[in-house]
């Protein structure tokens, strides 16, 4: 079937070179691509789709190759990508199509922020079908660039260390996207095989999931001075950016609103961002969803994701985690974040996630479950030095692994049921 300008395709195959090409090519022509998860159950593909109504449905790479135009015009919008829905049914995340400043406007934001230039080589790591890897890979090809990371195919194998080590050493790559269990797993194999030479990165960004700080220190002196940076965002937009030499000087910040965004605070703590007309969007077929998401301020149109934070005078932002995670344990509220922060802080302690599970007594009761050799009562005791008495969990549980997203993101619920 032709496509038409608004129309929407959903890429349900593994991530390649090519994947990156028909992204850019649809966006050139007003196509919302809807990158997913190949390996999503038709249960799952169903429940999701049922809502966005693509005109196609691409489940055979081969089915790829006819949709990349052999020109690369500018996206006129952005990947129709979804919500997690760790909360329900995930949510289309739609920008609409873009005038044609605003859609150069929105490659141009990232390219100032980034640098990304005609001579960078973005090593991709993680599944292209998750809007920052995406994002980085289209912002490095529009401005000239090229991307790695895959097979001689063309194709996008699963993460492995010692294969992204061969890359680096063989590629020369100048900028990658990675999440924090990433950069954990090349430390363990560069601890065993040396570590390589680093010195062609002139840009590291991570995001996804909190950054444990013996993890950041790590990065900040293993990777080139100035190099290495977090940012906060979500699949609806983009909040701040930091550079690690501002994370040194306050440990814990993502740092500053990018630039055309201000940060402002509701009386709950929650963080709302107000964004420019191009970096707009709405929940595909839920407007109920979108108005509850958007507010009008003083700056302008501004939204939010129900995250919680501070903001500091000099406008750095601090996380406390989501609104959906607050625990309320005997009408106190405790942010799971700050929890997790200072257990983490103990030497015994490798990963911890926290949380609230039912209590008769309480309402709710902090538990925290982690990795690491640490036992309950030294972290009990680690606790009651560093945490006023409602934020102390009341239990600890050693377990194997923390159940996470393939971002990084911890799946509380998983802990709690």
């Amino acid at each position: 079937m032709p496509l038409q300008p608004g129309d929407r395709v959903a890429l349900l195959v593994p991530g390649s070179r090519t994947y990156v090409d028909v992204v850019l090519s649809l966006l050139a022509e007003g196509v919302f691509p809807i990158p997913l998860d190949p390996r999503l159950t038709a249960y799952e593909r169903e429940r999701i789709l049922a809502n966005l109504e693509p005109a196609a449905v691409i489940t055979d790479p081969a089915e790829l190759a006819p949709l990349r135009a052999t020109s690369r015009g500018i996206p006129l919008g952005r990947p129709m990508h979804v919500t997690s829905g760790t909360t329900g049914t995930p949510k289309g995340v739609f920008s609409g199509l873009l005038t044609r400043d605003d859609a150069a406007a929105l490659v141009a934001e990232e390219r100032d922020l980034w640098g990304f230039a005609s001579t960078d080589v973005n090593l991709v790591l993680s599944p292209l079908y998750h809007s920052a890897p995406l994002r980085f890979a289209m912002g490095t090809l529009l401005a000239g660039g090229r991307i790695t990371g895959f097979d001689a195919d063309g194709n996008q194998p699963a993460f492995d260390p010692a294969r992204i080590t061969a890359t680096i050493e063989e590629e020369r790559p100048t900028t990658m996207f990675c999440v924090p269990a990433h950069l954990q797993r090349l430390f363990v194999h560069w601890d065993e095989h040396g570590t390589p030479d680093l010195s062609c990165f002139r840009l590291v960004a991570h995001a996804g999931a909190a950054c444990p700080e013996p993890v950041k220190r790590r990065l900040i002196e293993t990777f080139p001075a100035g190099s290495t940076w977090e940012f906060y965002g979500s699949t609806e937009g983009q909040f701040t950016a930091c550079r690690s030499e501002d994370w040194l000087e306050r440990p814990g910040t993502v740092g500053r609103a990018r630039p055309g965004r201000t940060l402002h605070l509701d009386g709950d703590g929650q963080i709302w961002c107000t964004v420019p007309p191009y970096a707009r969007f709405s929940y595909f077929n839920d407007p109920a969803k979108t108005e509850a998401a958007w507010r009008e301020t003083e700056a302008g149109p501004a939204f939010s994701v129900g995250d919680l934070g501070r903001l500091d005078a000099d406008g750095f932002l601090w996380l406390d985690g989501r609104r959906e995670d607050l625990v309320i344990t005997g009408g106190v509220n405790v942010y799971p974040a700050e929890v997790e922060s200072t257990l983490a802080g103990h030497p015994g302690v490798k990963d911890v996630a926290v949380y609230g599970v039912a209590d008769d007594r309480w309402g709710q009761r902090v538990v925290a479950s982690y990795v690491g050799s640490a036992t309950a009562e030294e972290l009990d005791a680690w606790a009651r030095e560093r945490l006023a008495p409602p934020k102390r969990p009341k239990e600890y549980r050693a377990i194997a692994e923390l159940p996470r997203t393939l971002t990084g993101k911890i799946r509380r619920r998983e802990l709690a049921g």
